[in-house]
């Protein structure tokens, strides 16, 4: 059942049996030769593109989440305190590269920027989020089949899934600007609900459809929070080892591209680990703070490389399997957990970079100028369909009844590159030619 497609539903002749990890190998390749998926080498990871040559896109990101989800997986399966039946539920290496390649594959250019843009530009038309258009583009949208996207695998799917609630469930209006004079210029406050939209309920519905009432009823569930979004609780197994590869490849990777590109330098480093991390005597960070310091900051990319790769193998060996009794399925019943004082680290180094790199002013400014192209091309589109709309595009416009989500998908498929080239190509009087394809 958890290598089906949905796509099956629909045939009327037998299917010759194929081996699990044959169907996981399809999943995997119908992704990388997706077009969504070559289209985040220019898409933004956390520094913008075309700054340096060497620091990460959104699809390098992913490809380094994949190794280190295979590696996770793999130090699951040789631990030695997990029994038989938790073993049997570990990813298989194809499994768990489909689903860290495809983690990030709904996020629009510009980055997280450009997706609080989108959210705002749909706000009144059921809102934006990267994890919902995710799914939304492996089950509807990807160009593999007429109607089922890239038509994944059951767990496939399962496993990408982050969210598993609506956006009009977990929405909370106490959450937005207090005031109507906040408009396009400011809005860090339209960051959307972590979710999946309500036109995938039937995605969903079929994806845990094997799991039973009470199971699939407490996945479901979610967390009101005061003066934001509600949150929601649960997540797959696969998805808990997709995750902690995210964050590892987040806050290990993007700190290196942050030295070597001198947003973090040595002095910084070293004040923030002894402010915030000398509680734990026992990471690395602190008990061999002179070996990270003199190879990340030696100016060596070997070096620098040599302890990276350390800290990721730390990370990787601090992941264990726990499992919670509430639930009946072991694909839902068991999570990958990380020990306590590496999950600190890791928080701590995703700290790092959110403080040093993501609010530093000059990023911010590359933001704002993506989320403004957004938000322009968004507001041409919508008052303009019959005259700038791709015929491809306004047709399926037209057939889904003049829906702006199809506007919205047009957009966040968009790159970076090709936002800015059509925003300068609309509002730039001297940029463009009748020749250039929209």
């Amino acid at each position: 059942m958890w290598t089906e497609r949905h796509s099956q539903l629909k045939r009327d002749k037998k299917n010759t049996p194929t081996p699990d990890e044959a169907m996981y190998q399809r999943d995997r390749a119908r992704i990388i030769h997706s077009a969504w998926f070559r289209s985040m080498q220019s898409k933004t990871q956390v520094l913008g593109l075309g700054e340096s040559d060497f620091y990460r896109t959104r699809l390098t990101h992913s490809l380094e989440v994949a190794q280190i989800g295979s590696g996770l997986a793999e130090r699951l399966r040789a631990d030695h305190t997990i029994n038989n039946e938790q073993r049997e539920w570990i990813p298989s290496f194809s499994l768990i590269e489909a689903i860290c390649l495809a983690h990030d594959i709904g996020h629009p250019p510009f980055g997280h920027g450009g997706e609080t843009a989108t959210n705002y530009v749909m706000r009144e038309h059921g809102g934006f989020e990267a994890n919902g258009q995710t799914l939304r583009i492996l089950t509807r949208l990807g160009e593999y089949s007429e109607n089922d996207g890239l038509d994944l695998t059951r767990r496939t799917l399962l496993g990408t899934i982050k969210y598993p609630a609506f956006h009009d469930e977990l929405f909370n209006p106490d959450a937005l600007p207090a005031t109507a004079s906040d408009g396009a210029t400011n809005i860090d406050r339209w960051i959307p609900p972590k979710c999946i939209f309500r036109e995938e309920e039937a995605a969903l519905d079929w994806i845990l459809a094997p799991f039973s009432e009470a199971d699939r009823r407490r996945f479901r569930t979610f967390t009101a929070v005061p003066g934001a979004h509600a949150r929601t609780q649960y997540k797959a197994f696969d998805t808990t080892i997709m995750e902690l590869a995210d964050d590892i490849a987040y806050g290990v990777h993007d700190m290196e591209d942050a030295i070597a590109v001198n947003l973090l330098d040595r002095h910084q480093w070293c004040e923030q680990i002894e402010e915030h991390l000398s509680h734990l005597p026992q990471s690395p960070l602190i008990s061999e703070m002179d070996f990270y310091k003199a190879k990340l900051f030696s100016g060596s990319n070997k070096q620098r490389k040599h302890a990276i790769s350390k800290l990721v193998g730390y990370f990787i060996s601090n992941v264990t399997v726990a499992e919670d009794s509430g639930f009946e399925h072991p694909l839902l019943r068991l999570r990958a957990t990380m020990s306590p004082e590496a999950a600190q680290s890791l928080s701590f180094l995703k700290k790092l970079i959110f403080d040093f790199v993501i609010l530093r002013p000059e990023l911010q400014a590359l933001q704002f100028k993506g989320q403004q192209v957004i938000i322009r091309l968004f507001g041409a589109f919508t008052d303009n369909p019959h005259r700038l709309l791709p015929r491809d595009v306004r047709k399926d416009w037209l057939e889904a009844g003049e829906d702006p989500r199809v506007i919205c998908d047009y957009i966040a498929a968009m790159t970076d590159v090709s936002a800015g080239r059509l925003y300068h190509k609309l509002f730039s009087p001297s940029v463009g030619s009748m020749f250039d394809r929209m």
